[in-house]
């Protein structure tokens, strides 16, 4: 599978940013979205540069294919299933996944639109509304 369509997708949906910010749930964040950990504070105490931060977007999308490929990758069978939960573990982590134990299931069961609507309805959505909603547009196309 050729990922540069994804990470690219992801990287608009991130937004990018130089400076450390708080995310909507108030976590310091810098990049194309990534969460820094309490290991990390060089990140924002030092000046960093964009080239840094794509190497540290390169290790999270990694991170999350890793999970993907080790946790997920039996649930889906095309690829805009596999792209959706790669972004998704690339957003919110790998445990908050495994949560969405209906749309894990509506997606084994190749159920599309009953995958969106557990999308639709999730604090996901309620959080991050453009982003969910594009992913189903994305997802719903032929």
């Amino acid at each position: 599978m050729n990922f540069q369509l994804l990470k690219k997708r992801i990287k608009k949906n991130e937004g990018f940013s130089l400076k450390p910010y708080k995310d909507q749930l108030g976590f310091i964040t810098i990049g194309f979205g990534h969460l820094v950990l309490q290991k990390e504070k060089d990140l924002i105490k030092n000046k960093i540069n964009k080239k840094k931060l794509e190497e540290v977007f390169e290790n999270d999308f990694n991170k999350a294919l890793k999970d993907f490929n080790l946790y997920l990758s039996q649930t889906t069978s095309t690829k805009k299933d596999s792209e959706l939960l790669i972004e998704m573990i690339f957003q919110m982590g790998l445990s908050s996944v495994l949560k969405f134990n209906k749309l894990l299931y509506h997606m084994r069961k190749k159920n599309k639109h009953l995958v969106c609507f557990e999308m639709m309805k999730s604090l996901w959505y309620r959080q991050t509304p453009n982003r969910v909603k594009n992913l189903i547009i994305y997802f719903l196309k032929k």
